[in-house]
């Protein structure tokens, strides 16, 4: 067995191991609530965004958040789980969390990558070799066509491929890691006033 199948195995185990520990080391303050809240919330905007988009294995998805990052849903997953960990108020947790979805996620993009290619192959490879596996690039995906009279034109793939439509997000049932991240928030937010109290 790769360490990339073991790390597709042990990726969402993974977050059920840290999220007790996230508990018992954790002393939210107020301050580390918000800005963890500010940072998660952008995740999760990222992940919704990329959910309404996404037809999985059916097509290449390079239309809203993919035109920026091949793998969006990853990059808001990092963000939710560090704006939960900087929520925490344990700096060291949130270098931790850092440390283990890099170390477990980036060998499953790169799995995910394979998978493409053999499903996609030449058009994964021109949109593989300009947009970045996670980081994004500020600048839409633009796959260049023939025009009638054959010279080619650069379009934009996020406005010339499907929109937002919100029954994916509804299919891919994303308003769970929304309620997932409510649960979490209030969890902290009930140890803070305990604390307090």
């Amino acid at each position: 067995m790769t360490f990339k199948q073991i790390a597709q195995r042990i990726r969402v185990p993974a977050g059920f191991v840290l999220a007790p520990l996230l508990f018992i080391t954790a002393r939210p303050t107020l301050s580390s609530l918000a800005a963890g809240a500010f940072v998660a919330i952008i995740g999760l905007a990222i992940r919704a965004w990329a959910t309404g988009h996404l037809k999985k294995n059916q097509e290449l998805t390079t239309s809203g958040p993919y035109a920026h990052t091949r793998n969006p849903l990853y990059l808001g997953t990092f963000l939710l789980g560090t704006g939960v960990a900087v929520g925490g108020g344990a700096p060291w947790f949130v270098a931790v969390f850092a440390a283990l979805y890099l170390l477990i996620y980036v060998p499953v993009m790169f799995a995910e990558a394979e998978t493409m290619r053999g499903l996609f192959s030449e058009e994964y490879e021109t949109y593989g070799r300009q947009v970045p596996l996670f980081f994004p690039r500020f600048t839409p995906y633009r796959a260049a066509s023939m025009t009638s009279d054959g010279a080619i034109s650069y379009r934009s793939q996020a406005v010339n491929q499907r929109q937002f439509d919100v029954s994916q997000y509804l299919r891919h049932r994303e308003y769970r890691a929304a309620l997932g991240f409510v649960v979490v928030y209030a969890l902290l937010a009930a140890k803070l006033a305990l604390a307090i109290g």
